[in-house]
């Protein structure tokens, strides 16, 4: 007996080629989204090409466990929707094989890409995070390249601001040269200006040669004198024809050592991050017995004054028992008042911000270890966020059973938003520590499973989920509105109408409808007892009801124009609306005892029978009209 299937192979053939071509789009789309938050540390650096491949990879690589879930669902609805749309899940389900048969090898494989998912964010993410890391510090650190503008100020250049007039493009030469340098201090200020000059870079790469044609340079003398001796500042004045200059300036790009980034905690794998987190809790442990023990007698226990303690009345009132502050304080004078009191008010100024300091190091330490236990959930999310994508797009797919780049796409950008809202939503309040940090962390797995298993069910159960007829239905029904009857006239008449037969059955329906109108009242208030608690049948409206339907069905063989649309102004009666709000007698009696809610369930059975009332005198009219015209039609003929 086969184990793989010609039916397994298959449904994995259609997957597979369609999750490549996702997974790579999905790739794609995160990895230009990550690029455009760095662009400002990318251009105008003079990258070679290997650093901006370097950079590339690395950023995939950290994008990989994030794209994988994406690419699962994105391949998922499309795969089972042209299944769907081509009617092959139907054939396959007309053969005997259940929905969960058909979708077994999909979730093996989707099973194998979650665990190797875990496997890849376990061995290489923390490499490649650890590279990126280093990549994007050495970026920002990295000295832009020389492009100066024309007309305006550039200020690139460590210690100059440079003005050019005019650039030439194709020679690089720059023309009306203005540059401004400033030292330490004002007295160190310089202003050169120039007809023509260049820059060119070094071949170390380590500095700048300025070189200038035909300027001069203006500088300020130290000013050894006050501002009050000497009206004005002297300076000096330098001419030159040409003047080559270097400026310090390291165009190399060289990147740090990655291991400098060994402490963060998206670098570690799962046994790197469970040591930190140990150590970390470790630690804390350790500083909050030594802050209990440092403050906790402070502040908890009753003061003791000492031979040794640094202020006046403790060295005038030294003591090894309690005693009265107040009497002691009473009892300084005025000069050993204000030395207490200055002492005091240091002394708690001291305090406070000492306490401030432990505060802020406690929530910065902590706040590294909620990070820790996040990136140790996230390993384990992100893996399963495979197989739960995988339960919502195969059944989903299968449902709507539309195939192609539209609506799939739609859904699962929808459907991936909402679950990224919903996990960053977590992470950061789990950061902050205003969440547990493992709710936080599952919160997106424990919202998106239930939908996933739900909707695997009624796929499984051909639950016409996304019907949208039964939902017009269903808000027809609550809101009171009904079809209107759309009758035309038939070109082939299969049965004559035969005006004598019909004719006494209107006659009879416009009695009975004028009897009922006339003794039950449909215009007075229902009884709210009898409506929630002693529900009746309307026995009559129910024979009406289908009386008119017997005489729609048989009329619509008219050929008269004016009785088909005399048919389609007859209203759809519905039998029970105005005398219960629900079928159910258990719930009814409890909506009516729930007054407010009974309440304005009473006001709606009110409307239907005041709808009735109206809807009986239209089908009188209605009925009245088309018997005149077949008496007409009688007497013609």
């Amino acid at each position: 007996m086969r184990i793989i299937k010609k039916i397994d192979i298959f449904i994995l053939k259609q997957f597979c080629l369609l999750f490549a071509g996702t997974f790579f789009i999905c790739l794609f789309i995160f990895l230009m989204q990550f690029i455009w938050k760095y662009v400002d540390d990318l251009i105008g650096k003079g990258l070679s090409f290997d650093v901006l491949a370097q950079f590339f990879f690395h950023a995939a690589m950290d994008l990989v466990p994030l794209s994988l879930p994406l690419a699962i669902l994105l391949a998922s609805l499309i795969t089972f929707g042209n299944m769907g749309e081509r009617l092959e899940l139907l054939s396959m389900k007309a053969a005997g094989i259940p929905l969960l048969r058909i979708l077994r090898p999909v979730a093996i494989f989707v099973t194998g890409l979650a665990f190797g998912s875990f496997y890849f964010q376990n061995v290489v993410t923390p490499e490649s995070s650890r590279q990126l890391a280093a990549l994007l510090y050495s970026m920002k650190q990295k000295s832009p390249e020389l492009e100066i503008p024309e007309g305006i100020f550039y200020n690139e250049i460590p210690g100059y601001n440079l003005f050019v007039e005019h650039k030439d493009m194709e020679t690089g030469m720059l023309y009306g040269i203005m540059i401004y340098t400033q030292g330490t201090s004002f007295d160190d200020t310089q202003v050169v200006l120039a007809d023509s000059g260049h820059i060119r870079s070094t071949a170390d790469q380590m500095h700048l040669q300025l070189t200038l044609y035909d300027g001069q340079r203006f500088r300020n003398m130290q000013n050894t004198g006050s501002a009050m001796d000497k009206a004005t500042v002297p300076y000096m004045r330098e001419t030159f024809k040409t003047e080559v200059d270097l400026i310090p300036f390291d165009n190399n790009f060289s990147v740090m050592d990655a291991s400098l980034f060994n402490d963060n905690a998206g670098t570690k794998n799962i046994f790197a991050l469970t040591h930190s987190i140990d150590s970390i809790t470790q630690y804390l442990d350790s500083t909050g017995h030594a802050q209990y023990e440092q403050y906790g007698y402070t502040f908890l226990t009753t003061p003791r004054l000492r031979p040794d303690a640094d202020s006046v009345f403790l060295e005038r009132h030294a003591a090894a028992t309690p005693v009265d502050f107040d009497t002691l304080y009473n009892s300084l004078t005025d000069h050993e008042r204000a030395r207490v009191l200055r002492q005091a008010t240091e002394r708690s100024r001291n305090g406070v911000l000492q306490t401030d300091m432990v505060k802020d190091m406690n929530f910065y330490v902590n706040r590294s270890l909620r990070i820790h236990y996040l990136e140790r959930h996230k390993k384990y999310t992100l893996s399963l966020a495979c197989l739960i994508f995988f339960l919502i797009g195969a059944p989903l797919g299968a449902i709507i059973r539309k195939g192609g780049l539209g609506v799939p796409v739609v859904v699962s950008v929808i459907i991936f938003i909402f679950y990224y809202m919903v996990n960053v939503t977590g992470e950061k309040l789990c950061k902050t520590g205003e969440w547990d940090v493992t709710f936080g962390s599952w919160l997106s797995t424990m919202v998106l499973t239930p939908i996933g298993v739900w909707l695997t069910w009624k796929a499984n159960q051909d639950s016409a989920v996304f019907n949208i007829e039964g939902y017009q239905r269903f808000f027809r029904r609550l809101l009171g509105l009904r079809t209107k009857r759309t009758i035309n006239r038939k070109e082939i008449i299969m049965y004559e109408l035969v005006p004598g037969h019909v004719i006494p059955a209107l006659q009879q329906f416009t009695a009975d409808c004028a009897a009922y109108v006339e003794s039950r009242h449909l215009w007075k208030m229902p009884n709210y007892f009898r409506t929630f608690f002693r529900y009746e049948p309307d026995t009559v409206v129910i024979s009406l009801s289908d009386r008119l339907e017997e005489l729609v069905h048989e009329l619509a063989n008219s050929r008269d124009n004016r009785i088909i649309a005399a048919l389609n102004e007859m209203p759809v009666l519905v039998p029970d609306a105005h005398t219960r709000p629900f079928r159910r007698p258990r719930l009814n009696m409890a909506m009516g005892i729930l007054f407010p809610i009974g309440l304005v369930l009473w006001l709606r059975i009110w409307r239907y029978r005041l709808r009735l009332w109206r809807d009986l005198e239209q089908l009188q009219k209605q009925c009245t009209y088309v018997e005149e015209r077949l008496r007409d039609q009688q007497k013609e003929a």
